[in-house]
């Protein structure tokens, strides 16, 4: 499936997701934390997209919204794609888990949790996998304070 097959089908299934062609490569579809889920599910069990291995999740951290990003290859049609869900709520950041439907998620979105502190509702096991449990804040936020001074945006 080609990125325009692919843009029409991901239209057709959420009308509220913004499309945007990464270069030739990558179509990006992104979505709201409610419209995740549901999407997410479609990309992975419909016959004609396939996307059984995500083989990258990001988070990332802009001035006015957080991101998670998904990098979606189907094995059995040899196409990808980038999955991005728009977290508006900096304040208290969460969206649902996808370790169900993506086993690699699982150990990605507790580093995500980690460093940028999005919470992933209904995770089998979020807590911080790279830095101590009493460790304060999340040091790849932007408005992160780093006493030492070896972080500086």
């Amino acid at each position: 499936m080609d990125n325009e097959a692919l843009k029409q089908k991901i239209a057709a299934w959420e009308p509220a997701a913004e499309l945007v062609e990464e270069g030739s490569q990558f179509l990006n579809a992104i979505v709201t934390p409610p419209q995740l889920r549901a999407l997410a599910e479609k990309l992975r069990y419909d016959e004609a997209t396939r996307f059984d291995y995500m083989f990258c999740l990001s988070g990332v951290d802009f001035p006015e919204h957080l991101m998670v990003v998904y990098h979606l290859r189907s094995t059995t049609h040899q196409h990808e794609m980038v999955l991005k869900v728009k977290i508006e709520d900096k304040e208290n950041p969460a969206v649902d888990t996808l370790c169900d439907i993506w086993r690699t998620a699982e150990f990605h979105e507790r580093e995500v949790y980690d460093l940028f502190g999005i919470k992933f509702h209904k995770h089998p096991d979020l807590r911080r996998i790279l830095l101590a449990e009493d460790w304060q804040g999340y040091p790849l936020r932007k408005d992160y304070v780093d006493p030492v001074n070896m972080i500086s945006y």
